[in-house]
């Protein structure tokens, strides 16, 4: 395909404004996928995106389009996901193309993540398609929303699309605007060859299989190949790209997007963001920029629930870090634990996913410690240190400042929600800037918080508050001090480590009191009393108990001396005593308790 016929596009939008389902008709539009295997979310091909019904991996597809000045086109689209703990995701997506369909639901208008993936697609400097979804819907507002676009974009009416996903209407002339308004890739096919790697996955039988973007030259099957920030030499065993299934092709020329089998079982040697050139012109071959480094919002630790599958768990994770560049990971050991990993993720919705991942793909039963930021602190030596586990924190004593990272966030809200809003996020330490006004109901609240007010729960709370209206997006702002004090969790006096937290001062009482009160409802009773304590130091300052099972020793009884039944009372009494003094008094903390303490009560 000439360069010049060459369109290379994504699609971005904020959580359920029907990118997946505009995919969908693209690709029966084009007959990409013939009609009788068309399924929804075509492009959500991971089990657990058909089954929350969101999109969590990118996905690419190539499809082949008539424009009315009856040239063929090659399109390529990237389908990106919407939800904030996957910015990371989009980003990639962003610098491997020319173009982005900016999406709109119709009936819901400008959100949150709509304007953070904006801004992403802006700094890129990508040509903007603004679209309108859902029009078939009786409660969108296409005048209404389109001036929102506007005011958004700076565009002109005439510019903005609307469209059913569903219905397919409009959707053409979406694939004419991409012809039209998208310029073709830019790059110079004599030169020596070089992709950029944008996303990449472990196949068992053909090992490591890149996907790349070609920005100058062309590779053919069985190129020998080498990965300039790794350093690794591999073979093109298979060059082609995906309608969404893999097509092989003898070549990838300048400009196409499509995947490259290296062969490669040494899964680091393949890296998100590397550059790929040929090893016969390795020394002529600048790399290319690649991405910037991601950098982790939530920590937590990832330990397997049988001691020795941990080599097994080491695997799983390796697999799943090349097909999640925003997942970082280190090993970490724990005395009550064993060996696991701590991990450094980008919200809670990462974090199930990669639960639901190491389950569900390899087998991995594991045990999530409590999440927590990363926090700064400052010794009295002077030495500065980063803590990620609550394991890892100093003496007080030893501590002249302790640093938490802030963000900012930016809420959008219908204005009769704003007192609920701010109501929340005052209580979450927040602090007010601005207000930036949509439409005359609808505005935009822009805060600062501290990061562990945000990561838990607080999305939730705040579709609670504004009855599901709310969104919100948040970035890394800076670090301020704050009096962060060890939360520890004690069951039957042991101290469990797993469920340890790093939290405000002003906060520990209320976070000690609902982890308490949660594993009261969570763990079963036994044969002796449970004290459940929560303490920062030597100072309890939340406690509950959970009562023992009583066996009725004097049932066989009747008639005769009462000091027979209280002899029998005050053995069982001892009995119990000596159980919890030969350390048989140990609690089991089953897994699903683990997962209910990560949340705060509502």
């Amino acid at each position: 395909m000439e360069q010049s016929r060459i369109r290379n596009f994504c699609i971005i939008a904020h959580i359920d404004h029907g990118k997946s389902t505009l995919a969908d008709r693209l690709l029966e539009i084009t007959g990409t996928v013939e009609k009788r295997k068309l399924k929804t979310q075509m492009l959500d091909t991971m089990e657990l995106e058909q089954e929350r019904g969101i999109t969590i991996k990118l996905q690419p597809a190539r499809m082949s389009y008539r424009a009315v000045d009856g040239q063929e086109y090659q399109l390529n689209l990237i389908d990106t996901p919407g939800h904030v703990d996957f910015t990371y995701e989009v980003s990639r997506s962003l610098a491997a193309v020319e173009g982005a369909i900016l999406l709109v639901d119709a009936t819901q208008g400008v959100q949150a993540q709509t304007i953070a993936n904006l801004y992403l697609a802006i700094d890129q400097g990508l040509e903007i398609i603004p679209v309108l979804n859902k029009i078939d819907l009786p409660n969108a507002d296409i005048p209404r929303r389109a001036e929102e676009l506007k005011h958004l974009i700076g565009c002109k009416r005439e510019d903005i699309l609307a469209v059913s996903g569903k219905t397919g209407e409009g959707v053409s002339e979406v694939l004419g605007a991409v012809v039209k308004r998208i310029s073709p890739p830019q790059g110079h096919a004599a030169d020596a060859p070089r992709a950029l790697i944008f996303d990449s996955k472990y196949d068992d039988y053909r090992g490591v299989i890149a996907y790349v973007r070609m920005v100058d030259g062309r590779f053919s099957k069985n190129d020998a190949i080498r990965f300039i920030a790794t350093h690794e030499y591999g073979h093109a065993l298979e060059v082609g790209y995906l309608n969404p299934a893999y097509q092989e092709t003898p070549a990838l020329s300048t400009g196409e997007i499509g995947y490259i089998v290296t062969g490669l079982k040494e899964i680091a040697g393949v890296r998100v963001g590397d550059t790929v050139a040929l090893k016969a012109k390795q020394e002529a071959t600048n790399p290319l920029p690649g991405y910037k480094v991601v950098k982790p919002m939530v920590y937590a630790g990832i330990f397997p629930k049988e001691g020795d599958e941990y080599n097994r768990l080491r695997d799983a994770m390796e697999k799943v870090a090349l097909n999640d560049a925003a997942l970082t990971y280190e090993p970490e050991q724990s005395t009550a634990l064993g060996f696991g990993f701590r991990c450094g993720l980008l919200g809670m919705l990462h974090l199930e996913i990669l639960q639901e991942r190491l389950k569900r793909e390899h087998g991995q039963e594991i045990i999530v410690t409590t999440p927590s930021v990363a926090y700064e602190v400052v010794m009295r030596s002077g030495e500065k240190k980063t803590i990620t586990s609550p394991l890892d924190f100093p003496d007080p004593s030893f501590i002249n400042e302790t640093l938490e990272p802030w963000v900012k966030a930016d809420i959008v809200t219908p204005a009769n929600y704003f007192g609920n809003v701010m109501s929340l996020v005052t209580e979450r330490r927040g602090i007010f800037l601005t207000t930036e006004y949509l439409e005359e109901s609808r505005a935009i609240l822009h805060y600062e918080m501290p990061l562990s007010s945000v990561i838990v729960d607080f999305y939730d709370r705040l579709k609670s508050a504004t009855q599901g209206y709310a969104s919100l997006n948040y970035e890394f702002l800076e670090y301020r001090p704050a009096t962060i004090v060890r939360l520890d969790i004690l069951v039957a006096e042991d101290a469990v480590p797993s469920l340890a937290t790093l939290i405000h001062k002003d906060e520990a009482q209320s976070r000690g009191r609902d982890v308490v009160e949660t594993l009261k409802e969570t763990l079963p009773r036994q044969n002796f009393v449970i004290k459940l304590q929560a303490a920062i130091g030597g100072t309890i300052v939340a406690s509950e108990r959970i009562s023992a099972y009583r066996k009725d020793v004097t049932g066989y009884l009747y008639g005769g001396d009462v000091t027979r039944k209280m002899k029998l009372l005050e053995k069982q009494k001892k009995g119990k005593a000596k159980m919890m003094a030969m350390g048989k008094g140990k609690v089991d903390i089953p897994a699903d308790a683990f997962i209910k303490v990560l949340r705060r009560r509502s």
